[in-house]
């Protein structure tokens, strides 16, 4: 499967290679800037959005035996009368740094604008960015060549580990959060199981939020990705397993989680923990989860000792 490919390989294409005249044949083409390609993938997302549609009609007005699938089209010909994306999704911004690929130049929270679609809500709840989902999805760039997929039967991804740095998929992980999933579980008599009512929808993102300036599994350098989605369930999850979920270790609220490192002066520059994967956040010799309470529901109830307004978990000075 090419996600999980380009997860462990896209930090290893951090530049581009092309013949050239020097002694050795070979020129080092520089990665471009963020600020640079973000305004150019937002043309061409904002160019394919005015120029294809999708199957609504099917979804406001089901067919007998219809799979509630997108099935995306050019506006053209007996299309041509078709409504645009543009004119039915709904758009988000986030910041994107350089340290997120790697990137030399320094720049910090380029915005990235990314856009989506629900085409069916979903009856349930909304997975965060830190958390699990069991989905069914299809991967395709701009010229609607399919590069990655997984349309017959669901599979798990952790929308923590793919927006990690380098790993080439943060989009993946913002967009997931505007799907609801599906209903309770339906045991079938052979023992399966199925779910109805599951979130539909598709979402578009620059390379900011995808891999970038890396190029593998048939995915271009600097190329936008469209995702369409089917969600059927999602755990939440603590990954370091400190009874804290991973999403409220996002102390600045920007859904990525890599940034948010209370003992990072601390740490050394080859072993930096975020607090979502840092059993000891404050790095003072005390487990987190004995510097918190949990409610009667095992919710955490975070403790300050001191009175300094820095929860004891987050505080060296308590501990």
């Amino acid at each position: 499967m090419v996600i999980k490919r380009v997860l462990i390989l896209v930090g290893l294409a951090l530049i581009a290679v092309s013949c050239g005249n020097d002694d050795n044949g070979i020129v080092t083409v520089p990665p471009r800037l963020l600020s640079e390609v973000a305004p150019e993938n937002d043309d061409e997302i904002q160019e394919f959005l005015s120029t294809h549609f999708y199957n609504y009609e099917e979804f406001q007005n089901p067919p007998a035996g219809f799979d509630f699938r997108i099935v995306i089209d050019t506006i053209a010909g007996e299309n041509s009368d078709k409504i645009p994306l543009l004119e039915q999704v709904s758009s988000a911004t986030v910041t994107v740094s350089a340290t997120e690929f790697a990137l030399e130049d320094g720049e910090e929270d380029i915005p990235h604008t990314y856009y989506y679609l629900v085409a069916r809500e979903g009856v349930g709840a909304y997975p965060s960015e830190a958390d699990s989902t069991f989905v069914r999805y299809q991967g395709i760039t701009l010229d609607r060549r399919v590069f990655d997929g997984a349309t017959e039967t669901a599979i798990w991804f952790d929308l923590a580990q793919i927006q990690a740095p380098l790993e080439g998929f943060r989009g993946f992980s913002v967009g997931m959060q505007h799907f609801r999933t599906g209903g309770a579980p339906i045991i079938n008599p052979d023992g399966t199981f199925s779910v109805e009512d599951y979130g539909v929808g598709m979402f578009i993102f620059p390379s900011g939020l995808g891999s970038f300036n890396s190029f593998f599994g048939g995915i271009p350098q600097y190329a936008p990705l469209i995702f369409t989605v089917e969600l059927f369930a999602y755990n939440q999850t603590d990954h370091d397993g400190d009874g804290i979920p991973s999403i409220m270790e996002d102390l600045n609220g920007n859904g990525f989680l890599y940034d948010d490192n209370t003992d990072e002066d601390e740490e050394t520059n080859t072993l930096r923990i975020s607090n979502f994967l840092d059993f000891d956040d404050d790095n003072d010799g005390t487990p987190t989860r004995d510097e918190i309470d949990f409610d009667g529901e095992g919710n955490p109830v975070f403790r300050d000792t001191d009175g300094d307004g820095v929860f004891d978990h987050l505080d060296p000075d308590t501990n």
